[in-house]
């Protein structure tokens, strides 16, 4: 845990650091000035959209838990497991979410590998619903389509070989003939069998469908956001400011970087300049705004849980057998 808190400090530091970064860049006075005539009667409305995703996707982490066999969960524990992991998300290689499964483990009773799927799935469903809606603006940006191709056929991909069930059983039976791996087959087994019920063409259909949904509340969010900072409120800004947010997430995603601290900010201001307006300190703005509405909220909201919940600490320092996993999740891609 002692590392854990590191890593959220090394987080929340390289947050302020790219904060700055972006109000240089955008001219300080130029952004003052912007934001001293913003509209912040808009800004309340982008944090109620954010609170729908929020609720849309806790709906869909709970219908994965279910599925995973933490049945007897209740649903008010779910939801405090569920915002507990946002700040995990500015965790350097955003290993820190695997904690959730740690947490799983004790509060609903389901091995760590079978709970780790979960976390796993959950930001894989995310990943094709962003790209869904980030297709809403590929048409205008030809640039972009070997990108999008290339990301949407990886995600087939993996869906593809992960319901290939006779495959994956024969490489699992023959990994247990091995003399040293054999005898710790039985997590990845668990492991497996959890991603495969959670990628099943019925379930990825509902949570990418809801997640879908989900994702467009925050681009409704930036939307207000850019209304609030003087843009029209025209069908373009709309699409634009959902393509934009899409694609900056996705951009923060393959990162890997905290929170996708720095490579969304950049893309995102990018884009904006590139789609919606020419002014550095408006662009600036919307992307400070919309990461305070959303990442920085969500932070937020899981540092207040973890601080009504002090055992949500003793719990983490329970899972000391679960650290090679964790470890081996430094590269994992997520949203926040």
């Amino acid at each position: 845990m002692y590392t854990l808190r590191n890593r959220l400090l090394i987080g929340l530091g390289f947050g302020i650091l790219v904060m700055l970064v972006v109000a240089f860049w955008s001219d300080w006075t130029a952004l003052e000035k912007i934001l001293s005539r913003f509209d912040w009667r808009v800004f309340p409305l982008a944090l109620a959209c954010t609170l729908f995703n929020y609720v849309l996707r806790f709906l869909k982490w709970h219908y994965y838990v279910r599925r995973v066999g933490a049945r007897d969960l209740p649903a008010a524990d779910s939801a405090r497991l569920f915002v507990a992991g946002f700040p995990l998300a500015v965790t350097p290689g955003k290993a820190g979410e695997a904690v959730k499964a740690l947490w799983l483990s004790e509060w609903g009773g389901v091995p760590f590998a079978r709970g780790l799927p979960v976390v796993l799935a959950e930001r894989f469903s995310d990943g094709l619903a962003v790209l869904a809606l980030a297709a809403l603006g590929i048409f205008s940006m030809p640039a972009l389509w070997p990108a999008f191709l290339v990301t949407l056929i990886v995600c087939l991909g993996v869906v593809a070989v992960s319901q290939i069930r006779p495959l994956a059983l024969a490489v699992l039976r023959r990994l247990e003939r091995l003399p040293v791996v054999g005898s710790k087959i039985l997590p990845l087994r668990e492991f497996y069998e959890a991603g495969y019920l959670l990628l099943q063409p019925r379930p990825l259909i509902f949570a990418a469908g809801l997640g879908t949904v989900s994702w467009l509340g925050e681009g409704v969010g930036f939307f207000l956001i850019l209304i609030g900072l003087g843009l029209p409120a025209a069908g373009a800004t709309l699409v634009s400011a959902i393509f934009a947010l899409s694609v900056s997430t996705l951009i923060g995603s393959a990162s890997a970087l905290p929170g996708g601290l720095g490579a969304a900010e950049a893309s995102l201001s990018a884009l904006l300049l590139l789609t919606v307006t020419a002014d550095h300190a408006v662009a600036g703005a919307a992307t400070l705004l919309i990461r305070l509405a959303t990442l920085w909220f969500a932070v937020a909201l899981g540092l207040i849980v973890w601080i009504l919940t002090p055992k949500l600490w003793k719990r983490a320092e329970a899972g000391p057998a679960a650290a090679p996993l964790i470890s081996s999740l430094e590269g994992m891609p997520a949203d926040e």
